[in-house]
């Protein structure tokens, strides 16, 4: 085990979130965290886990101190299975081929919609960010996984925009508006991990990070948050997770 002051908060989110993956699935995984967490599970528990890129790559396998900067970037293509046009990954998703999506995002809100457009009036933005890219397909035809920083100004009670659908306005929204199968699994964060009510589909804390208070959670977040019954405490990463994870990314660009 290991003493909180001997990880950062950027590699508590990438081990917690590398331990919702299963050996088998196969997962569409986003740069940065969401890569280093699929890289890692990979690693230490999950040989048979296949990790897809929007750029193509499918079955990639990430050499340590090469982790790719860009979904395009083609530096996994090594050692991969194949490598395919998007057009033709992402139609593996139509095709329900893939398990998990697995991104982060500006803002998420209280039904695990995410905001990766804009910030503010849609005629006026006060900042404008990356666009969808795949992201709108991914968490349209999959079950997600969100990893990002918990900040009040990122958990809000409506996103500006949703570029990508969780449980949408909560209930039986999501199918009502034509997606039958997926949406929001897990959120990940330095602070905790939240799952969904199976009927409200509203975010709820389902284990706090070590160290975490329920108040620090909930002062954090732009909405008011439900807890599970049986709230836990998550275990904190092993010097063994640690050690893989910093043999992966050497010069901690994603874990600094």
């Amino acid at each position: 085990m290991t003493d909180k002051n001997h990880y950062t908060a950027a590699e508590i989110l990438a081990v917690l979130s590398s331990r919702q993956l299963r050996d088998g699935q196969v997962v569409f995984a986003g740069v940065g965290t969401p890569l280093l967490a699929a890289t890692l599970a990979q690693r230490l528990r999950c040989p048979g886990l296949t990790i897809l890129f929007e750029g193509g790559v499918v079955g990639a396998f990430v050499e340590p101190g090469k982790l790719p900067p860009s979904t395009n970037d083609q530096r996994c293509t090594k050692r991969a299975n194949m490598v395919l046009g998007s057009a033709d990954v992402l139609l593996l998703l139509q095709r329900g081929y893939v398990d998990v999506g697995f991104m982060g995002g500006a803002q998420i809100d209280q039904f695990g919609n995410l905001n990766s457009s804009y910030i503010g009036d849609p005629k006026d933005p006060k900042t404008r960010l990356p666009g969808t890219g795949g992201g709108n397909d991914i968490s349209s035809l999959t079950s997600m996984i969100v990893a990002m920083k918990h900040e009040k100004r990122r958990f809000v009670e409506n996103v500006d925009f949703i570029t990508s659908p969780g449980f949408i306005r909560g209930g039986n929204s999501r199918a009502e508006s034509g997606l039958p199968a997926g949406g929001m699994f897990r959120v990940i964060t330095e602070l905790a991990i939240f799952g969904f009510d199976e009927v409200s589909r509203r975010m709820k804390v389902l284990a706090l990070n070590p160290g975490i208070s329920r108040e620090e959670v909930q002062d954090n977040t732009g909405f008011k948050l439900d807890f599970d019954a049986k709230t836990t405490v998550t275990e904190p990463p092993t010097d063994h997770e640690l050690q893989t994870l910093r043999m992966l990314d050497p010069e901690r660009l994603f874990t600094a």
